[in-house]
Order: structure tokens, then sequence, then C-alpha cells
């Protein structure tokens, strides 16, 4: 897909048909749509961006980022990104890179100061995240030592890691289940 024929926009309630069948195609199953369709709903994901990203004829990429908490002192908005999700036919084109960039931008224009991601630890390097825990950030739940790359953060502030590290991420109540952090 040319780039310039993506359109990347924040998503309406009459998108949620397409957000669910994005999420369903791109994983395989119903849960990621299902769990979306919670975090849409959960008064302590908000505020919420939500971005549908469309080609030509249908839209091909989703990516949800819901409010979190720290248990730090120091007052910050973050961020947890999930889900991150782009139909198999359009998939290794740049579509999940420019959903996480405009995101970003997104969310640095709100006053954000990090991003947090439990994904696939090669991907989101590559936009910017680090790993978490080495930076003294922890999980909602253990992440198993076999997976601990995959708990990673971006900072949108200068110098926000440094003043929010020592502290553990409590995300959004349709989030905080262990069952969502073992990846």
């Amino acid at each position: 897909m040319h780039p310039c024929a993506l359109k990347i926009r924040q998503t309406s309630a009459s998108d949620l048909d397409a957000v669910m069948a994005v999420e369903t195609a791109a994983f395989g199953s119903a849960e990621e749509a299902n769990l979306v369709k919670m975090l849409l709903r959960d008064e302590s994901a908000k505020p919420v961006v939500s971005l549908l990203a469309s080609g030509a004829t249908s839209a091909v990429g989703h990516i949800l980022f819901t409010r979190a908490r720290l248990t730090s002192r120091v007052q910050a908005a973050v961020s947890i990104l999930a889900p991150l999700a782009v139909m198999p036919h359009a998939q290794k084109m740049g579509i999940g890179g420019q959903l996480i960039e405009h995101g970003a931008k997104l969310l640095t224009q709100r006053g954000d100061s990090l991003i947090f991601v439990l994904g696939h630890p090669q991907y989101y390097p590559q936009h910017g995240f680090e790993p978490a825990g080495s930076l003294g950030f922890s999980a909602p739940y253990p992440i198993p030592k076999k997976n601990a790359g995959a708990w990673m953060v971006r900072a949108l502030q200068p110098g926000a890691i440094d003043a929010l590290s020592g502290t553990t991420v409590i995300p959004a109540d349709s989030l905080n289940k262990p069952e969502y952090w073992r990846e």
C-alpha cells in the first residue's frame, strides 16, 4: 500500500465494526477485539487515543492507547499501547509504524510523558521503545523472565524516564488482569 493512500484518523462510535474486524483478522481470534471493546467502555482507560488506518476501500489498521497511572508521587500522564493491529494482507508495509507515530504525536500534544507496551522486542524498539524493566518501570504483574524484554517504554518528554523511573505502571481496570501480562 502506498503511504499516500493511507488515511489515519481518530475513531468514532460508528467505526466499532471496522475496528473489531481489523483486530479479529490481525490476531486470528476475537480476543483482542473483545479487549478493545472493553477498554473503549472502561472509564478508567480514558482519555483514549483510538486510531483507524484506512486504505482506498477499507480499514487496514487500528491502534489503541489507554490511560495508565504510576505508583510514583510525581504526577504524570502516561498511556499504554494495547493493541496494535494490522490486517494480514497489509502487514509489513509500515502501517503499524505510522499508527504508532501518529498516536505518539497526539499523546505528546496532549502532554503525556511516557507510553508503555508489552509487545514484540524486535519490533517496538524500531519506534523508540526501550526495555522498561531495566529503566526502573515495573509491569502491573510480573513478566516471565524469558519475556522481560517485551515490557517497553517510550519517552515523549525529555527527562521523563529519569524523573519517573522506580515505579509500577497501573493500567486501566479492563487491562489490569494477570492474563494480559504473560506475553
